[in-house]
């Protein structure tokens, strides 16, 4: 043994026998220096006592930290390795997660390095350190990891990385510098996502299932399905930075959304000085209509202060064909045949998004974001229509000639504070948000008929003008705390104030206008939401991971109809628990357990009363006995080598809100209304599997399959719905020659059932292609979507025999081109999301 060694074994055994007693001290000293051989046997076997001493103490060591860039931005997925000193084994690992936070828990006693590794950064260490006993705790506060340059450069390609991540609780598809969010909105992105489906009016479904929450940067937008289209259709996706698709969300979020939660993340600025984008895009749909979007972000962070704006002009044009069928069986029968054609094109001042945050000291930092959008939309839905008693026999024909033009504007505003309350952890944040909606509308309905048999012609001419406006407050507390071991507490509470005013006024416009008392409405609508949830987390074993908690929702609302009269109270109390249960079954498989109950809260569109008319013989009317939807979910995730997903899932729903068909058949007329069918089941599955295909091809697969039953009793009997349902999407990035990345987007969704309705199969293929010039700087994307335009929504219902056809295409096919221009100034550019490879490395 060198001479180095010698003294290094002497200092770890004198340590090692420093509680001893004195007189075994010298003893083992002593026979240490007679003897070299013995001294080995004598420290393995004091070594081996030591370790199983450590074993029986029992486990429970925690250390903390958070990684960063040297630019003090937020590193996700970084691997952090706790190494024992001896001989560098591995002990255990832990993953940063989204904030660059990382924890380490049930640690045992003894001898560690804690070592941090990303691709694009070079590998840090930290000194030696003991842990000495099972209360140990430790923060490391924040550590900066330095960009590796050599890295860098060999993994330039670093475009190549999945679009799509599954973590604990969520699925994150990236959106930030994709070829498919080029040139398109953000409701074009977001209806692309895996098992997103949003329906001809708006509604979303996520996995088959409808009862979608939609939040914007963590926030509810309040909206209903046709504000929250119009206003996803007004925004660009380039400003959007991620999806996080949450299908069981804890009880830390609110109730609502029994289906899951879709939030959409937009760009966040991490980078010192000055930086962002301008970007001019157009788009062509092979229907004579072009649509073309402008826009740019600024973002500012020096010292304490961080500030962004974002801005963005659109001007889109689409529509939509159809083909629509009806047979009522009644006193006679009667058939409609009925084509349809419909544009529109939206179009505003652009919009702004401002917001800055200040940094009182290290621990407190105070912030506003201030977001106006307004658009005008102008719009026709133009249909022909054959009536007659029998086959291709009709007796009369109706051209009916909608045009419709509405102004939609949006502010939103945000005061927010975010406290650490000490070195450990414990946060303390509150959120105050002001909302305002305004939409002012008017539609001119003419209705020409003309009798087949005798060629005489009449008319009906209406108007009606339809202005609202909704008010609504939030305040918003939540406190966070860390405790012993790894886990932690959550607390808060919100309260909300929503004011709604909606003035529909009909009127016959034959030559001069008369109103129409039996379908004008004024309504008016005010709901107050009080809530308190509590949420602890953490391990119960070296194995087991729980998260439980439970959210308390008080609903008080009251829907006035002035015009006729009629009050509408509610009051209820609901508690919503939540359970989660994470299993580490060995290093390459774990098993996720869920529990949670959820409600849908009816839209507040769909209370109001009021008719919209599409043609003499179809309107739709809302519905003021509307009742909230509960669901039950129940699911168990199989995770298999930190790659593939496996969920299996239960929902038990009770009064499902769903838009319903009511037949009129003596009457010849169908009036769609939003009613709860009475129940609804739902299995499913949902499988994910990344596979790369070669070096330079990368894919994310998903395949969703689930069985979906209804029932519902209308003026129509008792009806069942019932069908096996499956989605199949598969998104590929492609690295080819001359450095263009190729996006691939394909989706096939099988039959499937929603509350009355039966939906045909339906496909869609998206292609993205882009280029960087410029070190970077700017980008060129050409993108195609829907290509073979397959994406066509073919619903039917069959009530009692009466048949309900829809053949609809939304004019979906387009291609379009976008330039975007990078800029910083006072630092080096050092992108971020390069970060985001290690994503791929983590597949």
């Amino acid at each position: 043994m060198s001479g180095k060694g010698k003294s290094a074994s002497l200092a770890y055994f004198d340590l090692m026998l420093a509680h001893t007693r004195e007189s075994d001290l010298l003893i083992a000293k002593r026979l240490l220096h007679n003897n070299i051989f013995r001294r080995k046997s004598q420290l393995i076997w004091l070594l081996c006592c030591l370790f199983i001493f450590s074993q029986a103490a029992g486990q429970g060591g925690t250390i903390t930290g958070r990684i960063t860039d040297d630019k003090g931005g937020a590193l996700a997925f970084v691997n952090v390795s706790l190494l024992k000193a001896a001989d560098s084994s591995l002990a255990a690992g832990a993953v940063t997660d989204k904030e660059g936070k990382f924890s380490l828990v049930r640690l045992t006693p003894g001898h560690y390095l804690l070592r941090f590794t990303a691709i694009g950064y070079a590998p840090h260490t930290l000194p030696a350190f003991d842990v000495r006993d099972p209360a140990f705790t430790r923060d490391f506060g924040t550590i900066a990891l330095k960009p590796d340059v050599q890295a860098l450069k060999e993994v330039s390609v670093t475009a190549l990385r999945p679009s799509i991540v599954q973590m604990a609780d969520r699925l994150v598809v990236s959106v930030e510098g994709t070829a498919m969010a080029a040139g398109n909105s953000a409701f074009a992105v977001l209806a692309r996502a895996p098992g997103v489906f949003i329906d001809p009016e708006g509604n979303i479904q996520l996995n088959g299932r409808s009862g979608v929450t939609i939040m914007l940067d963590g926030k509810l937008t309040y909206l209903s399905a046709r504000d929250l289209r119009t206003m996803l259709e007004s925004m660009s996706a380039e400003n959007i930075k991620n999806i996080e698709i949450i299908t069981n969300p804890s009880a830390k979020y609110d109730a609502e959304g029994t289906s899951g939660i879709l939030n959409i993340n937009l760009k966040k600025n991490t980078r010192q000085g000055i930086n962002g984008s301008v970007f001019i895009s157009e788009a062509y749909n092979f229907y004579g209509q072009h649509s073309y979007s402008a826009g740019g972000n600024l973002n500012v962070k020096s010292g304490r202060w961080n500030a962004f704006l974002m801005s963005d002009f659109n001007h889109r044009e689409g529509g939509r064909n159809g083909v629509f069928t009806r047979v009522f069986y009644g006193t006679n029968t009667t058939y409609f045949d009925q084509t349809a054609t419909g544009n529109f094109r939206v179009e505003g001042p652009p919009s702004v998004r401002l917001g800055a945050d200040y940094s009182l000291n290290d621990r407190h930092t105070i912030g506003f974001m201030g977001y106006y959008n307004t658009n005008t939309l102008r719009a026709d839905f133009l249909t022909e229509t054959l009536i007659g008693d029998a086959p291709k026999k009709p007796s009369q024909f109706i051209d009916a000639d909608n045009f419709n033009s509405n102004t939609f504007s949006n502010f939103t505003g945000n005061l927010h504070y975010t406290g650490k309350l000490d070195t450990l952890g414990t946060t303390l944040s509150a959120d105050f948000d002001y909302v305002r909606i305004q939409n002012r509308g008017e539609a001119f309905l003419n209705n020409y008929y003309r009798d087949l048999s005798s060629g005489q012609q009449t008319q009906d001419l209406l108007y009606n003008n339809t202005p609202n406006k909704f008010d609504i407050y939030s305040l918003r507390i939540d406190f966070s705390k860390p405790l012993k071991q790894g886990r932690k507490l959550e607390l808060g509470g919100r309260a909300s104030s929503i004011d709604s005013d909606n003035d529909f006024s009909f009127y016959f416009n034959n030559g001069v206008r008369v109103p129409d008392p039996s379908r004008t409405n004024y309504f008016i609508y005010r709901e107050k939401i009080y809530a308190g949830y509590a949420n602890w987390s953490g391990p119960v074993s070296s194995k087991l991971t729980l998260q439980a908690g439970l959210r308390l929702e008080h609903t008080a609302s009251l829907g006035n109809s002035i015009t006729t009269g009629q009050r509408t109270p509610r009051n209820y109390t609901n508690l919503f628990p939540s359970v989660f249960l994470q299993q580490k079954v060995s290093n390459n498989y774990g098993l996720n357990y869920s529990y949670s109950r959820r409600l849908n809260r009816p839209n507040y569109g769909s209370l109001n009363p009021f008719r919209a008319y599409r043609d003499p013989y179809t309107w739709y009317e809302g519905n003021t006995a509307l009742r909230p939807q509960y669901t039950h979910s129940f699911s168990i995730a199989q995770v298999i080598r930190q790659r593939y997903n496996i969920t299996l899932s239960y929902q038990l729903q009770k009064d499902v809100i769903s838009e319903i068909p009511l037949l009129y058949v003596d009457d010849t007329l169908t009036v769609y209304t939003t009613g709860n069918v009475n129940d609804g089941q739902s299995i499913g599955m949902t499988g994910i599997a990344p596979v790369k295909i070669s070096k330079k091809w990368d894919s994310q697969n998903t395949l969703v399959l689930s069985y979906n039953k209804f029932s519902f009793v209308s003026n129509n009997g008792k009806l069942e719905n019932e069908q096996l349902f499956f989605l199949i999407q598969s998104n590929h990035t492609i690295l080819l020659p001359k450095e263009l990345r190729l996006e691939v987007n394909l989706m096939y969704r099988g039959p499937a059932a929603s509350g009355l309705y039966r939906i045909a199969s339906m496909h869609r293929t998206d292609l993205g292609l882009k280029r960087s010039f410029f070190n970077k700087k700017l980008d060129v994307t050409l993108n195609a979507n829907d290509i073979f335009k397959g994406f066509r929504y073919l619903w039917t219902t069959d009530i009692n025999g009466n048949v309900n056809d829809f053949n609809q295409y939304f004019r979906l096919r387009s291609i379009g081109l976008t330039l975007r221009y990078n800029f910083s100034k006072g630092q080096k550019v050092n992108v971020k999301q390069r970060t985001a490879i290690e994503e791929l490395n983590r597949t």
